[in-house]
């Protein structure tokens, strides 16, 4: 059995998003590999209780390097560019809790596993003697520029600079560094994979960084002789473009043959433009406004309507899209991103990003088609079953198993 040191900065059994993420693949991993996890000591009782009843528990030995509350504050706001200096000096006592554990322990193969920002690479590659594994690596991806022109001045020259700063990081410190060192690759997204193979030469796998358990699967009825009900779910921020969403279902031929449902929220301003954009449309008395609910309400939703319209235009592996083949909706997208990897033919339908209005034409004509192809919703309703594997956790757990093989023969690249 392999001997690996996983670098984790977030890691909860209870939570979602990157905290979640980690748990799950080393909840996984632990089924084929000794595991040495460093991490962060926020939910350290809530590890160290879910340990005692997982049927690897063996397998599984936790260090914890925790941070002040004020650190972690930053974490959670994550505009907070304070928290970076805080997770560097994070990364440099974590490199010298993992030389320890080297010296007490054979070990084949570090990893870096989280936070998984191409901008947050750790510095367990510079341990000597000891192969080294980064990814999945998020998105080297920009917001396009074609989808910034109905945005405030503000929020274009903010993102404006972020791309910016995006490109010269990709090549430059630490990324560079981290990439060069490292003895294996994996992209979570089509666009990490190409930026590494553009600015590096290499070519990397890729396996979107997140998972799902599959199900015996929630069927679909046909949507005969009423509305086609579709759902909507995101916060109200500029790049989820809900506007598109809005505005699309007034450009179909018949509005009347859909229903929308909103869920999520955002500021009172946020809120109070979207709103007046769908009394704007005309489409105010086809649109249902939910708010902000739980998570099960929502995932019952996704098990209720015929149809999830997922207008984001830049996103890291959205975890929502999993969601939505794990409760058989079909989907309709833009090509990119993570749901652009994830979503094909046959669980959904998607278009080409190009711009704002294009987008808006191009989902207007998916829809027109649903509406007089209804019958073929059951059918992708009921391949995302199918689907459910492919993307298992236990899957993607042995595709990194593989990996970390190919490395300690050399195989690899």
């Amino acid at each position: 059995m392999l001997n690996i040191l996983i670098n984790a900065y977030a890691c909860s059994p209870n939570w979602g998003s990157e905290p979640g993420l980690a748990w799950n693949w080393i909840s996984n991993l632990a089924k084929y590999c000794e595991l040495y996890i460093i991490t962060e000591g926020e939910w350290r009782e809530e590890i160290e209780e879910a340990v005692k009843v997982h049927p690897f528990a063996r397998n599984m030995h936790f260090y914890f390097n925790p941070v002040s509350d004020k650190v972690r504050r930053m974490c959670w706001n994550q505009g907070d560019w304070r928290f970076y200096y805080y997770y560097r000096q994070w990364q440099k006592k974590t490199l010298k809790i993992a030389e320890q554990i080297c010296r007490e322990h054979k070990i084949d193969i570090t990893h870096q596993l989280n936070m998984i920002g191409f901008r947050e690479p750790g510095l367990l590659w510079k341990i000597k003697g000891v192969k080294h594994v980064w990814g999945p690596i998020g998105s080297m991806g920009e917001v396009p520029t074609e989808f910034l022109k109905d945005l405030p001045l503000a929020v274009r020259l903010k993102q404006s600079l972020k791309n910016m700063i995006t490109r010269y990081q990709i090549k430059h410190a630490p990324v560079k560094s981290a990439i060069k060192h490292s003895d294996a690759l994996i992209a979570a997204l089509d666009v990490t994979r190409d930026q590494i193979k553009k600015c590096y030469g290499i070519d990397v796998p890729v396996i979107g960084e997140t998972g799902l358990v599959p199900n015996n699967g929630h069927p679909h009825s046909e949507c005969i002789g009423r509305p086609i009900e579709l759902l909507w779910v995101g916060r109200f921020i500029p790049t989820k473009k809900l506007s598109i969403a809005l505005e699309t279902l007034a450009k179909t031929t018949n509005p009347k043959d859909f229903r929308l449902h909103i869920v999520g929220s955002g500021t009172d301003r946020e809120v109070a433009l979207y709103k007046q954009q769908a009394v704007d449309f005309g489409i105010n008395d086809i649109c249902t406004w939910y708010g902000k609910i739980p998570n099960v309400e929502v995932q019952k939703m996704m098990r209720e309507k015929d149809l999830f319209f997922f207008t984001s235009v830049f996103e890291g592996g959205p975890h929502v899209i999993l969601e939505s083949i794990t409760n058989n909706i079909p989907i309709l997208c833009f090509d990119t991103c993570g749901q652009g990897v994830v979503v094909d033919e046959t669980i959904g339908y998607k278009i080409p990003l190009t711009n704002h209005q294009e987008g808006v034409k191009g989902f207007a004509e998916k829809l027109n088609y649903i509406s007089n192809h209804r019958d073929e919703l059951p059918v992708i309703s009921s391949n995302c079953t199918a689907k459910q594997q492919e993307l298992s956790w236990e899957s993607k757990v042995k595709q990194m198993v593989d990996i970390y093989n190919k490395v300690l023969s050399e195989q690899i690249y």
